[in-house]
């Protein structure tokens, strides 16, 4: 299993993304092919006493897409970005799947382009695991598309179900659409013209509607819906920073009973840290693709080649093109 790394995206390229390139294959049985500027990829490599090898090699590409373009246009003109050769490497048969962390546009743009949709999937989208009182959920989409239709929330529960089943290993996940009660009833126009469809799915298990109050519960395994995600993720930093500046600014007693639950603290930030998870897939490409946060260091790549073999190694691609299929979500007319 190989996996192609963009080393040129991210606030902190290209020195974190090959430190945590190289950790990945010290970690995992992930081989990992490193896209982007050759020469400065072995400076990062000659820094930390790392070598190429027959499982950490590189790839050159002389051009880079930076946050500010736009990614439609800079996919077109620079043929040589790193990563559109990366995304190349999937489609060619080198490689096994895709890590790039920085612009979202420009990878979900050169996923499109390069490796194209399962057939019958209108509108690929970011499934974000959420950490939940259970577990994780899984949100579809993201706040990646606020203009969503019927069939786009039909596809995305399809691929959801099969992220959460053969990624987070669920053994029937629940999908939930998110709305603003739990009537079938509730909600606008969107939501109460995608709930019949959740509920005629054969190849799913649909909860029914949940509200944004599920999400941290763990209600349901899978949440179909948009635009949260950037106030969840929000909160939870700010929680973390709250509890810590609290402490600091009290006296000493307080500071001592902070240190009896130090630990408790400890693993309440691991569990609510985006770098436990590595990345987001983005499901629906004809392939692995997993989206890094733009600010991810070492740690965050090194978790992401390990989520972007997974999805590889279990078929994911494979398992929503049957349901798909099964579920003749073809015939669904993407405007009603």
């Amino acid at each position: 299993m190989k996996i192609a790394v963009d080393a040129m995206g991210g606030d902190y390229a290209p020195e974190e993304i090959v430190l945590g390139a190289v950790e990945a294959v010290k970690a995992y049985d992930f081989d990992v092919v490193l896209v982007g500027d050759e020469k400065k990829i072995r400076g990062v490599l000659s820094k930390y006493g790392a070598k190429e090898s027959d499982r950490l090699s590189i790839v050159h590409a002389s051009e880079v897409i930076e946050m500010g373009e736009h990614p439609a246009q800079a996919i077109r003109r620079k043929k040589d970005a790193s990563i559109v050769v990366a995304t190349q490497l999937v489609k060619d048969g080198l490689c096994d799947a895709v890590v790039a962390a920085g612009s979202t546009g420009a990878a979900v743009t050169a996923a499109l382009f390069g490796l194209g949709r399962i057939k019958g999937i209108e509108r690929p989208c970011i499934a974000t695991p959420i950490p939940s009182k259970k577990g994780i959920t899984v949100l579809l989409d993201s706040g990646a598309n606020a203009n969503s239709k019927p069939k786009h929330l039909v596809e995305g529960a399809i691929m959801g179900y099969h992220y959460a089943k053969y990624i987070l290993g669920v053994e029937k996940p629940t999908v939930g659409l998110l709305n603003i009660g739990e009537e079938a009833s509730k909600g606008n126009e969107l939501c109460q013209k995608t709930y019949p469809m959740l509920e005629n799915l054969k190849t799913i298990s649909f909860y029914g509607n949940v509200e944004g109050r599920d999400i941290p519960k763990g209600t349901v395994d899978v949440v179909v819906g948009n635009v949260i995600l950037k106030f969840g993720e929000g909160m939870a930093m700010f929680i973390i920073r709250l509890v810590r500046d609290t402490i600091k600014q009290s006296g000493f007693i307080t500071k001592l009973g902070a240190l009896a639950v130090y630990p408790a603290l400890k693993s309440l930030k691991k569990r609510l840290d985006f770098t436990e998870y590595g990345g987001a897939p983005l499901l629906g490409v004809d392939g692995s693709f997993i989206i890094c946060h733009g600010s991810s260091k070492a740690k965050a790549i090194k978790n992401a080649v390990r989520v972007a073999g997974e999805i590889a190694e279990q078929d994911v691609v494979g398992h929503i093109r049957k349901s798909i299929e099964e579920e003749e979500v073809e015939q669904y007319d993407s405007e009603s």
